[in-house]
């Protein structure tokens, strides 16, 4: 059944985040009357501390742009799409070499002003305790979703959910900051470059390492388990693992060389520009579970940062999700109640991009349920498709939510012409499979235009 002009059910999406707005905004974008719930101001997550839609709290990077990388790709798709989210990260971006990087207040202020200005979104600023019992509901409660709606859906489920921990970086005030120890460079990248870089030598590198074990952290209460993201260790998690284990993740000094030596460091710390004025930047991949006053000691051993200032700490969240094999259909629907759908993170993936991504499509879905217009699903080639297939990949014996990788794209076919199979160096192969995804998303693109393209 076709629904007639203005017998279409509203949509119900429960959750303010990067997946609620997208979802929302996809949505109203195809006629569908909306009502937007978040809970803030009336309680604010452990996490968060704007009232804004959208805000960012781990980082303020979107990650890599070209489309050689997975996530790139993604965000490529999602521009084609009609993303708000993607147009508020052009609209805010500040520099980051290759990646994509926003100020994250004016960021979550453009979602929040574009969703306000709709007409077709009513927002609701309240808690939700309970799923709505409406006919078409989005939740996209992120991983801090309130307990009484957790319990709600985990009464649903009929199960324990699965859970680890995000940690979240330091950020600290720029003119804090000894300019004359750091310098500017981005890695393998010609110029002055994005990123302000701290040089460590190898004495200096192991008394940080030393410090780090030897710190205090926030314990875990007794009954949970320390089950962290892998791509998103707390970095004295990483250091627990070996002496050069940071050496070789977030303080590698590979592609960098200090002006000053004219030779390359034993690790260096990179910060990254938080806000489009460059009064804050954040510690690349330094999210940590350190004590506040552990952060404020060990940091300021690092070289240049003696004197800094912090804008805000590193902290620690649970992060909720659930097993997504088992429990949502391929259109990211909860197969234990119809119209019910999935969005974000707690679906199962990872990363600000992927929960926006899933956000957009569950909105799509959604819209076409209520409609009554046939199912339509992004296609396995794209990088939307990809995800999918994670999430339903009911062969993995323990799911874990993931971002976005080439390695959940099917192959390429081999090239043509050649006699035997033909290794493609990884530069290659990538672009052939983003080329690909582009091709197949045009289609799929088409046929869930909302109709004003």
């Amino acid at each position: 059944m076709v629904f007639k002009t203005g017998e279409n059910p509203r949509l119900v999406v429960v959750g303010g985040g990067l997946a609620g707005c997208e979802a929302a905004w996809q949505a109203a974008r195809r006629g569908i009357e909306v009502t937007l719930y978040d809970m803030k101001p009336e309680r604010m997550s452990p996490a968060h501390i704007s009232e804004d839609f959208a805000e960012m709290v781990c980082s303020n990077s979107l990650r890599a742009s070209p489309i050689h990388n997975a996530v790139g790709l993604l965000k490529e798709e999602m521009r084609r799409m009609g993303s708000l989210i993607l147009e508020a990260a052009a609209a805010t971006a500040v520099p980051a070499g290759r990646a994509l990087a926003v100020d994250r207040q004016r960021f979550a202020q453009y979602v929040t002003r574009a969703v306000e200005k709709n007409s077709r979104i009513e927002i609701r600023r309240e808690l939700v305790a309970e799923i709505p019992d409406d006919p078409f509901v989005v939740l996209a409660t992120g991983p801090l979703t309130a307990p009484e709606l957790a319990r709600d859906l985990q009464r649903l489920l009929g199960e324990e959910y699965l859970y680890f921990y995000d940690a979240i970086a330091p950020t600290l005030y720029a003119d804090s900051i000894d300019h004359s120890v750091v310098f500017r460079a981005s890695r393998y990248e010609d110029g002055e470059g994005d990123y302000l870089n701290i040089p460590m030598d190898q004495g200096q590198y192991r008394a940080f390492v030393d410090a780090l074990l030897e710190a205090e952290t926030v314990p875990l209460h007794k009954f949970e388990k320390a089950l962290y993201f892998e791509g998103c260790l707390p970095i004295e998690e990483m250091a627990r693992r070996g002496p050069q284990t940071l050496a070789y993740g977030p303080m590698k000094p590979v592609g960098l060389t200090d002006p000053r030596t004219g030779k390359r460091s034993h690790a260096v710390v990179q910060l990254r520009q938080e806000d489009d004025a460059g009064v804050l930047f954040n510690l690349v991949g330094f999210q940590t579970k350190l004590r506040i006053g552990e952060q404020k000691r060990i940091l300021k051993t690092l070289p240049g940062l003696e004197k800094a200032v912090f804008a805000r700490f590193g902290s620690v969240h649970r992060n909720t999700y659930v097993n997504a094999p088992v429990r949502l259909a391929p259109t990211l629907e909860l197969k234990a109640r119809k119209g019910l759908y999935l969005a974000g993170q707690i679906a199962g993936v990872e990363g600000y991009v992927e929960s926006a991504a899933l956000g957009g499509i569950a909105g799509i879905n959604a819209s076409r349920a209520i409609r009554g217009e046939p199912e339509l699903r992004a296609p396995a080639l794209t990088a939307h498709g990809a995800l999918l297939a994670h999430l339903g990949n009911t062969g993995v014996k323990d799911f874990q939510p993931m971002n976005v990788n080439f390695g959940l794209f099917p192959p390429l076919e081999p090239i043509p012409g050649s006699s035997r199979p033909r290794k493609r160096p990884k530069r290659e192969k990538h672009e052939a499979l983003a080329s690909r995804a582009l091709d197949a998303l045009e289609a799929y693109r088409q046929a869930a235009s909302p109709g004003d393209e």
